[in-house]
């Protein structure tokens, strides 16, 4: 059974209550992603932005962070270096930086798969504590999607990533084991038992 990793709650950590910046943050992702759909189930690729900043409050996240986080594929996705420019106008450096530490490809079209993962693999083994709490969440909810529908599909699952069944099997273990080269943090044990979870289901 998976450990229960019970973060700490906002009265015990001193954290500030979420204001209108997060709000703001809430509407523009929305207006960047409406029209995204995410690869597996065809959900609005918003309901991933909101379930990857409640994953960053729960482990105890500033808000800042969790605003990086509804915004972490913003300049991926929409926009490149103009878009990043723009966050860091609306939110700040903080939120620009962590998202920039967040991001893998800054052009379009985008290099290889596997130029640009391991490009980003290099940055994150030395990324900050902010950064590697944004890419832990995000990396836990596409976990738990990808192991709900390989549970439904089985060996399908894997005509919709790049990478296929061994890059991406070989992608979350090294993002793993680079967030473990930093110091302990809960959120990154919960992502380890997933990959673990993932590996023992695809072998099984």
């Amino acid at each position: 059974m998976m450990n229960q990793h019970i973060p700490p709650s906002a009265e015990t950590s001193g954290r500030i209550p979420l204001d209108e910046r997060f709000a703001q943050a809430l509407q523009y992702a929305w207006q960047l992603h409406r029209h995204q759909m995410r690869k597996m189930g065809q959900t609005p690729f918003f309901a991933h932005l909101m379930a990857v900043a409640g994953l960053v409050l729960d482990y105890g996240g500033s808000q800042e962070e969790a605003i990086a986080a509804l915004l972490h594929d913003a300049v991926e996705d929409q926009g490149g270096l103009e878009r990043l420019g723009e966050i860091r106008q609306r939110f700040g450096d903080t939120v620009a930086a962590i998202i920039e530490g967040c991001t893998d490809s800054f052009q379009q079209p985008k290099p290889p798969w596997r130029e640009r993962k391991e490009r980003f693999l290099a940055r994150l083994a030395e990324a900050g504590d902010s950064v590697r709490l944004v890419c832990a969440a995000d990396k836990i909810h596409n976990l738990r999607s990808l192991i709900r529908a390989y549970r439904v599909h089985g060996e399908a699952v894997w005509s919709a990533f790049r990478g296929g069944r061994e890059g991406t099997l070989w992608y979350y273990r090294a993002v793993l084991e680079r967030l473990q080269q930093g110091p302990s943090m809960p959120i990154v044990q919960e992502f380890a038992e997933l990959v673990d979870q993932l590996e023992k289901l695809v072998s099984a």
